[in-house]
């Protein structure tokens, strides 16, 4: 099962640091089948308050989502990101295929 690693950054420094940070996330993610989504992009907002911009990464399951966000190389640049913007990050699991929304009631 896919599952992401999700980050709602409110507010972001585009400083040097920042900078370096974008220029060395994608050899980190490669180990781990990781892949962006959502990057970069302004969100059309359609209702409610949503400040800032969200980025969304896609792994080949929880597992290696972890993987990454715990290895050497993502611990290595995480404080680049982490001091120069303000946001929370989860990761969470997907959903399968054909799934339907009236299956959470039915729990």
């Amino acid at each position: 099962m896919s599952a992401y690693a999700i980050a709602h950054l409110r507010s972001v420094d585009f400083n040097d640091e920042i900078t370096e940070y974008i220029a060395r996330i994608d050899s980190t993610l490669e180990p781990f089948s990781g892949r962006f989504l959502i990057h970069g992009k302004q969100p059309e907002v359609i209702e409610g308050p949503f400040p800032g911009m969200l980025v969304a990464i896609e792994f080949p399951d929880l597992e290696a989502a972890h993987a990454w966000y715990e290895s050497d190389a993502y611990r290595e640049i995480l404080a680049l990101r982490t001091e120069n913007s303000d946001g929370s990050t989860i990761i969470v699991e997907g959903v399968p295929a054909g799934y339907r929304a009236a299956s959470l009631v039915g729990r």
